[in-house]
């Protein structure tokens, strides 16, 4: 299993010196399986740069949405692929209340973009609600997802493959001042022995209390959570867009020294757009 950063932004995308580092790009990660198999992790504008790759590759793509939120759509109406015939690409949305899984197809329609979405050559399915699972095979991989504690809800998923154990968690407020939709002990199960888990760090504590329920995650959180799931692995992803590189460092460095103080042996780091990790 290969996993590749292609946007680790949240909100908006962003552009300038301060943000080449770690790139400006909203969600979007690459995961392929060594049997060829594609899996995209949201679809936020970094698809757009994985869309010019994958149009020179063959094979189904099966896209795994956590929300519908304008950050994790955003990217796909330009992505190459879907313009392609004979092309197989399967969407499973996130569980949103309201539940709205084509989303990430009806942008493209009335004054919201030039190309409607009936005119794709690709075939696109989404998955209903009906064929919804917890639990599913796709090809060598199974797939499992829990639900995400974020305004308006969604889905983490969970790929085993290739003796691998990869958790994507974004977007995801582990303390909600709501209810909870998954606690922090479940969380734990769901990302247990994790060869990466890429887990919301949007927030610091001393963004809080403005912005708690707004739906992300504090980094020390994120790292707790690593620890206690006993991950070799753990990516701080879904950046602050007002954050720049050096912020985001200083984040990644104090986020070591929560491992270190605990003499966790876990790898944790700011994912970077390009950065690239065989699991």
């Amino acid at each position: 299993m290969q996993v590749t950063f292609y946007g680790v932004r949240g909100s908006v995308p962003v552009s300038g010196q301060e943000y080449i580092q770690y790139g400006g790009n909203t969600a979007c990660t690459y995961v392929e399986l060594d049997d060829g198999t594609h899996f995209i992790l949201d679809a936020g504008t970094g698809i757009v740069n994985l869309g010019h790759r994958l149009k020179h590759e063959k094979g189904d793509i099966h896209l795994l949405l956590s929300h519908n939120h304008w950050d994790h759509i955003q990217g796909f109406p330009f992505f190459a692929p879907a313009y392609q015939d004979e092309r197989n690409i399967y969407i499973t949305p996130g569980e949103t209340d309201p539940f709205e899984p084509d989303a990430i197809l009806t942008q493209m329609s009335g004054s919201q973009f030039p190309v409607h979405y009936q005119d794709l050559k690709a075939n696109i399915v989404i998955a209903s609600q009906t064929d919804l699972e917890y639990r599913w095979q796709v090809g060598s991989a199974t797939v499992s997802r829990a639900k995400m504690n974020h305004p308006g809800n969604g889905s983490a998923y969970k790929i085993e493959a290739d003796g691998a154990i990869l958790a994507y968690i974004t977007d995801n407020e582990l303390y909600p001042p709501y209810k909870k939709q998954t606690d922090f002990l479940d969380w734990v199960h769901f990302a247990q022995n994790a060869d990466l888990i890429i887990h919301d760090a949007q927030y610091l504590l001393a963004d809080m209390p403005t912005k708690s329920g707004w739906g992300h995650s504090v980094a020390e959180e994120a790292v707790k959570l690593a620890m206690a799931s006993r991950a070799k692995r753990l990516a701080l992803y879904s950046h602050d867009n007002n954050r720049t590189d050096a912020q985001i460092a200083d984040i990644e460095a104090q986020s070591k020294e929560l491992t270190d103080i605990a003499h966790a042996e876990i790898d944790v780091f700011a994912a970077a757009e390009g950065m690239t990790i065989k699991l």
